[in-house]
């Protein structure tokens, strides 16, 4: 149980953390595509929020794996899953062929958002530079 508790807080923000940098780095490289996908959901200044948003999930995953201002990391991921769920999977809003992709999505989200949670509940664990805070 010794090595549970010493290696699987930083296991549990890795595995958290791995969707949130593929993402930011995809929307980083790919920002005209994730602009225009953000456009299509009528947000306004397109090019900013997907620049944000990479910004967000690349640096705040890596902050989630190194265990550097964990909690804020995560508290700032928590609020952008929970937005991101309901603007852009908002399973109620969709045609009848889209209700179950969009459903699978948005509780993927709060699932993901519930892991977040925990960590800016419980803080980083062992093994991070905030040492558990």
């Amino acid at each position: 149980m010794a090595v549970l508790e010493r290696f699987g807080p930083l296991a549990g923000r890795i595995l958290i953390a791995i969707i949130f940098i593929v993402a930011g780095y995809g929307k980083a490289v790919g920002l005209s595509g994730t602009a225009g996908y953000i456009a299509s959901k009528g947000l306004p200044l397109p090019e900013l929020l997907a620049a944000g948003a990479a910004a967000l999930e690349l640096g705040g995953g890596i902050l989630l794996v190194v265990g550097w201002k964990t909690r804020w990391a995560a508290a700032a991921l928590f609020g952008f899953t929970l937005l991101t769920a309901l603007i852009f999977h908002a399973f109620w809003a969709v045609p009848p062929e889209m209700v179950q992709n969009q459903t699978i999505h948005f509780m993927k989200n709060l699932a993901m958002a519930g892991g977040l949670l925990y960590v800016v509940v419980h803080g980083s664990g062992p093994l991070a530079i905030d040492d558990g805070k």
